[in-house]
């Protein structure tokens, strides 16, 4: 019989890969490439969509290859993206009328605050399940409408078309034929009604957005479309997408409520699943939509980090503290603590709890000893800092501790970081053996919906833990680390603002 896999496509923030999964959840091929970041103003981040596009078609044809593999062996394709990053296109030629906005990118952070000023918070809270803040879709699609020449005009004559990034590979993958968008990534645009799974039209008057310009949003599991021909050499179906984060919720298979997870990307990411019920967040937390199956909705308590490995990349790549990641344990490990300094890696503003666009980048708490080592283990801490503060906000919100949290992500390979986590959180983190958990949630939701799975107690046998993290660290010296960081975020307040 012939081997049948799931391809997962995973379009990340600065690389596209594609993994192949077969039935045991295991990797039987990968293939992975970057591509390149625009930044072309101060706290504006770009991509282009095209290179996006070939860069992932490319990368799914190499993982084929890699084990002489074609289009008959795949049973479906399922697709997890970067959120909120926006794409409009012309509807009639594919092309892109202006760069992808990237999620980190905070070109609208005035507007945005101009729609606080007229009271529109909670309004916006209440239907969407997120807070007014640049980093969603919506003020960046009208940002493309407002200043690309003629492009507004376009769009409500019907030619343009907006989507975030599935909905991008999807529309390229049918030639145009499909233009949907899954309910975990249109509950991320700051237009979507996640209580009653439309697209809300008070808000999009508000944002002054053509309607006819947005994707259908459908559940994360089920049969798009197929692929063209021309891309594969035969047709394969789409049957499943999700949000980065929620395909790595599912793919940890947090599938009952209080059982939560966190990414340490390029963003830190956790989520709770909440259940079939949305939980409104007191405590600086978004409200999103986790998946669509089974005919059901599942929500989930979100908190953001925007700068978590990517303080990690700043050490490597701008001032040269590092030659890789890999050398970071060792480095922070080679020192007891980091003799009080404290690293704040708001780059691109502070996301949840705090949600403050003007906050930036500090190194705090210097002292004529402090050392690279020193910095090394601080920029490591600084993930594990962050990832406390959602956990906190996350029980007050539910009520209740957290009942599960298991880790994954590239960043969840070093130990120190987990060590350290764990004594902070005071709790058990679990990491599984394949700590790729976004693209195989991807897989997962597809193949699902067409029966390569039967169901979600198939995929929980598939999920083995690789290592447990226990909390190892006395409670006044957790209490003491703690408040020397609140300190630390706190001086970084506001400082981008005239």
């Amino acid at each position: 019989m012939m081997k049948k896999y799931i391809m997962a496509l995973d379009q990340g923030t600065t690389s596209c890969r594609c993994i192949l999964y077969d039935k045991q959840g295991h990797q039987v091929s990968l293939a992975q490439k970057e591509f390149k970041q625009f930044y072309p103003n101060e706290g504006w981040v770009e991509h282009d969509p095209m290179e996006i596009w070939s860069t992932q078609i490319g990368v799914a044809q190499e993982a084929l290859l890699k084990i002489d593999a074609t289009y008959e062996n795949i049973d479906a394709i399922g697709i997890t993206n970067q959120r909120e990053t926006t794409v409009v296109w012309d509807k009639n030629t594919g092309e892109p009328v202006y760069n992808a906005i990237v999620w980190q990118c905070r070109r609208t952070s005035e507007y945005c605050d101009s729609l606080k000023e007229k009271g529109l918070t909670d309004a916006f809270r209440k239907k969407t399940g997120l807070l007014i803040d640049p980093y969603f879709s919506g003020t960046k699609l009208r940002w493309i409408l407002k200043n690309v020449e003629g492009a507004y005009e376009r769009a409500k004559s019907g030619e343009l078309l907006f989507g975030t990034i599935e909905t991008w590979l999807i529309w390229k993958l049918t030639e145009g034929s499909v233009h949907v968008t899954d309910y975990s990534n249109a509950s991320r645009t700051m237009m979507f009604n996640i209580h009653t799974l439309e697209w809300d039209k008070e808000i999009l008057a508000e944002l002054d957005i053509p309607e006819c310009m947005l994707p259908e949003a459908v559940p994360s599991s089920m049969i798009y479309g197929e692929s063209s021909p021309r891309i594969f050499g035969g047709p394969i179906k789409i049957a499943g997408a999700a949000g980065d984060q929620q395909s790595a919720l599912f793919g940890q298979t947090c599938f009952k409520e209080g059982e939560a997870k966190n990414t340490y990307g390029t963003g830190g990411f956790m989520l709770v699943n909440t259940g079939e019920t949305p939980v409104e967040s007191k405590n600086g937390l978004i409200t999103t939509i986790a998946w669509g199956l089974d005919g059901k909705v599942n929500y989930a308590l979100e908190g953001s980090v925007f700068v978590s490995g990517a303080t990690i990349q700043w050490l490597r790549d701008e001032v040269k503290l590092i030659e890789n990641a890999a050398q970071t344990e060792e480095i922070a490990r080679s020192v007891s603590d980091t003799a009080g300094a404290y690293i704040v890696p708001a780059f691109t503003g502070l996301g949840a709890p705090y949600w403050d666009p003007y906050a930036r980048g500090a190194v705090l708490g210097l002292t004529r000893g402090v050392n690279k080592n020193h910095l090394v283990r601080a920029a490591l801490e600084s993930m594990a800092y962050q990832t406390y503060d959602l956990m906190t906000s996350m029980a007050e919100d539910m009520g209740h501790q957290l009942n599960t949290f298991k880790v994954d992500g590239g960043a969840c390979a070093n130990d120190f970081l987990l060590e350290f986590q764990a004594g902070l959180m005071n709790m058990p983190l679990y990491r599984p053996e394949c700590i790729e958990t976004t693209s195989l949630g991807a897989a997962y939701l597809a193949g699902l919906a067409t029966g390569y799975w039967e169901s979600t107690d198939d995929i929980l046998s598939n999920w083995q833990v690789d290592c447990i993290f226990y909390p190892d660290m006395e409670a006044e010296y957790r209490e003491e680390l703690l408040d020397g960081w609140h300190k630390a975020v706190k001086c970084t307040f506001g400082w981008a603002k005239s």
